[in-house]
């Protein structure tokens, strides 16, 4: 364990000089080499394999897929349509926002980008309509959370990949907790509005304009109906639906809603080439990180320790959640799962804890981490949009924080709301 110190010393230490993460895991991982006479050729040999993992092709196409759907104009019909079915009732714009960020959810599988999508929207409409800037900030940091519980999901699927479990599972699973988590923040939004006198019911329900925005928002309503009816109906794997997502994104943008041009693609295809280069080369460093873990036995080490405090499955994981929300507010949430997935799956699957429900629960508390001070990033975000502080944004989110922490602990304690679509379609025994 001597070893094992060392490389977490120096890892430590690099970050605290504000190295770059994967620099830091990277030089770790050298020192630990040349400390155990192993040789070096071990490490672009691990840097390769990490990433040449084929459901890791999903992540780039997914993220290409949601740029291009906000910029070709498929983010703005799913606003209107959720507008006229819910944001004309007293607080209904707050509840837009929420099922709008559920709606792009299922095509972008990134937090910060949801929250940047929809916010970008909605927060210029709510304070056109009297709400608060505050408010406004709050439920669109908050909802954007929900990119990475509602499938498709990055974090999920490089959760699946390390642990070696099935991305469709893992999005199966994250279905019925994502709807919990969707209607337990949409009940916030209401209850918030409609005790603050400030929030007035506008104009009545309106079928006519209803029935207009969804003949207008036809196809961009069905790209999420597409790819993951497409997944679920075994039509697509996982990459497959990611590559879909693309070329549907294409069609619809460019030539019905003819909002995409040729150079709104390739600025497109600029910025989700930086999201994508920065999560596929901490992903490949990382690995190599994972393997001393296993040889140094770590998490056997971490299970002694646990086991020692309590046998019990329930209170290991909470107990590791609180590790999770610890770390989530100063770290990124790609870095939380390359580095933590090996060290704590193994000790829960000793005490019975199922891969798949642990994944969820994992990806619940990086949705946290999104909203803690001081490095959350759907914080930074929406403290961009609207420049409001830091602190005013954390402080809007705060119930909607309470709501997800209640909703951590029962999703925990009743991992049959994960498991159950899961084992029903046959994707997991």
């Amino acid at each position: 364990m001597d070893a094992t110190w060392g490389i977490w010393l120096v890892m430590f230490a690099t970050m605290a000089l504000r190295v770059p993460l994967v620099a830091s895991i990277g030089f770790a991982s050298l020192v630990a080499l040349l400390a155990t006479n192993t040789p070096l050729v071990m490490m672009p040999q691990s840097i390769y394999q990490g990433t040449d993992i084929y459901p890791l092709m999903a992540i780039p196409c997914f993220i290409l897929a949601g740029v291009l759907m906000d910029i070709g104009g498929i983010t703005e019909d799913i606003v209107d349509v959720m507008y006229e079915f819910v944001g004309r009732m007293r607080g209904g714009m707050g509840i837009t926002t929420i099922l709008a960020c559920a709606f792009f959810a299922a095509i972008s599988g990134s937090g910060p980008a949801t929250a940047a999508a929809i916010g970008s929207l909605m927060i210029p409409a709510m304070t056109k309509k009297g709400y608060s800037l505050e408010y406004a900030g709050g439920v669109s940091a908050t909802g954007g959370t929900l990119g990475i519980l509602i499938p498709p999901s990055n974090p999920m699927i490089i959760y699946a990949v390390i642990a070696n479990v099935s991305v469709g599972a893992l999005f199966m699973a994250g279905f019925m907790p994502g709807f919990i988590v969707t209607f337990a923040y949409g009940l916030t939004a209401y209850y918030i509005a409609n005790n603050d006198p400030r929030f007035k019911s506008l104009e009545g329900f309106s079928l006519r304009s209803l029935a207009h925005k969804l003949r207008k928002g036809f196809w961009s309503l069905m790209a999420p109906v597409a790819i993951l009816g497409g997944i679920y109906g075994g039509i697509f794997t996982p990459v497959e639906a990611a590559t879909f997502s693309v070329v549907y994104a294409l069609l619809v943008g460019a030539f019905i809603k003819k909002k995409l041009t040729f150079s709104g693609t390739l600025k497109s295809i600029y910025n989700s080439n930086l999201v994508v280069g920065s999560i596929l080369v901490l992903v490949g460093s990382s690995m190599i990180f994972s393997r001393f873990l296993t040889v140094f036995r770590v998490p056997d080490a971490l299970a002694n320790m646990l086991l020692g405090f309590s046998d019990n499955w329930f209170v290991i994981l909470m107990l590791i959640v609180l590790v999770l929300l610890f770390l989530g507010m100063f770290a990124d949430t790609t870095c939380i799962l390359i580095i933590m997935t090996p060290i704590f799956l193994p000790v829960l699957q000793k005490v019975g804890v199922n891969p798949i429900h642990f994944g969820i629960i994992f990806v619940v508390a990086c949705e946290m981490a999104f909203l803690t001070p001081p490095y959350g990033v759907n914080l930074f975000v929406i403290s961009s949009m609207t420049r409001l502080s830091i602190e005013k944004v954390a402080r809007a989110a705060l119930p909607y924080m309470l709501i997800l922490l209640i909703a951590i602990v029962l999703l925990a304690y009743f991992p049959d709301v994960s498991l159950f679509l899961p084992r029903l379609t046959g994707m997991m025994k």
